[in-house]
């Protein structure tokens, strides 16, 4: 073993007592018991506490009284007077060693409800359960715009759990994503968006088209594509050529109105001041998602390109085409530059065109998508705030309100 590694310390064959707390919660608890359990020279084994509506339940285990500190029963009675005089109810249990280590596999599994209801959740915890999970710990991550909660699971496959829950997530309407645990879930990523009803709520070809006249063809054709009836490839220089001869002051037009998606600054935001890179890729167009990029001071930016020939947009797209295997190609290719793994790449769309990117990344993440994009991905998320992704991350809304200096509520796009 290196010579830099600590053996841990062994509790095994260890009297020990869990000691619990519960009550009002007030300044001083946490410090009182444990001024309490000085007199007795004990050890402290684990520490756990939680308050919830203003109730406190604070659990210590610690080491059994030693010859010459007092007695178990001389700790147990100190314990109970102090909690009494304290207002609080105490409950001392006697046993020997550690806790139970935790089973092998192990996975956070995050719930997003709108609401999240108590027959939804009673489903996903018997779900953890049937697949050999134990849940070692939940907590809240959000209360809004949604309610986001994350399960700590050990003892069950990531993907076995991912397989079960998505069943019930599907059949109580709330949303579930299961990703493994570790250091991997911690380290800098990358995280690769799609454009078009995803970090915007518009399909940029479509407002073009309204200047055209050709609007209602051009959804139809859209539709299809985003659903995989149609090549996309194909669809898209059909759609192109509808806009030949518009004139190219139409470009500014589009850009003012296009609309981010709620939550996109958020996020974008949030990623970076976490030392994420964030890119787009994008179906549309780069007379886009070139200000999209400097907008939101995107790392990585690429989409097709409309032709402009003296002032007038062509009907045609140059240089290499953005489709669906260009997508994942484009997802490679900026991981490669950011020097990670895709393993740490998280990819988010809607779209058939996205799946290949989806499924290429260390995360995909279906938002708002079609069915067919629901069924073949890790995750998806079927609310209309786009920052709810910081929770599949383990990222709180209170931490990202604290980094925004905001108060609840508050801010120019939370719902």
């Amino acid at each position: 073993m290196s010579a830099d590694v600590a053996t841990p310390p062994s509790y095994a064959d260890t009297p020990t007592l869990l000691v619990k707390i519960f009550g009002k919660d007030r300044p001083g608890i946490t410090a009182g018991l444990f001024d309490t359990l000085a007199a007795f020279a004990v050890e402290v084994v684990d520490i756990e506490q939680l308050v919830t509506r203003g109730r406190i339940t604070l659990c210590a285990l610690v080491t059994a009284p030693s010859a010459g500190t007092g007695t178990e029963g001389e700790l147990r009675a100190t314990v109970h007077s102090w909690a009494e005089s304290m207002g609080m109810e105490a409950e001392i249990i006697s046993g020997t060693g550690d806790n139970r280590p935790r089973g092998t596999g192990r996975s956070h599994v995050t719930v997003l409800g709108h609401p999240l209801t108590s027959e939804s959740t009673a489903a996903i915890a018997a779900s953890i359960t049937s697949t050999g999970g134990n849940i070692d710990r939940i907590f809240r991550l959000a209360k809004y715009p949604v309610l986001a909660v994350e399960f700590d699971v050990s003892g069950a496959q990531t993907s076995l759990l991912r397989t079960s829950l998505a069943l019930e997530a599907k059949k109580y309407g709330i949303d579930v994503a299961v990703v493994a645990s570790g250091l991997q879930r911690r380290a800098q990523r990358l995280v690769v968006m799609d454009v078009d009803s995803t970090l915007i709520q518009d399909e940029v070809i479509e407002l073009f088209a309204a200047h055209a006249g050709c609007e209602t063809e051009v959804a139809e054709v859209t539709t299809r594509a985003m659903r995989g009836e149609l090549d996309f490839e194909q669809s898209l220089h059909a759609r192109v050529a509808l806009l030949a001869g518009l004139d190219a002051s139409v470009v500014d037009k589009v850009r003012e109105r296009v609309r981010l998606t709620p939550g996109a600054r958020t996020l974008v935001r949030t990623l970076k001041r976490l030392g994420y890179q964030v890119g787009v890729v994008s179906g549309g167009f780069t007379q886009v998602t070139d200000a999209l990029r400097e907008e939101l001071g995107l790392d990585f930016a690429a989409a097709n390109t409309l032709e402009i020939v003296d002032g007038r947009l062509t009907g045609r797209v140059t240089g290499e085409i953005v489709d669906r295997a260009g997508k994942a190609r484009l997802l490679r290719r900026f991981a490669a530059e950011a020097g990670l793994p895709l393993a740490q790449t998280v990819a988010i769309g809607d779209g058939a065109n996205d799946l290949d990117m989806l499924n290429a990344a260390g995360l995909g993440v279906a938002f708002n998508a079609k069915p067919l994009v629901q069924e073949k991905v890790h995750t998806a998320v079927n609310v209309p705030f786009l920052d709810t992704v910081l929770y599949l991350l383990g990222v709180t809304r209170e931490e990202v309100e604290a980094a925004d200096g905001l108060v609840e509520g508050a801010g120019e796009d939370l719902a």
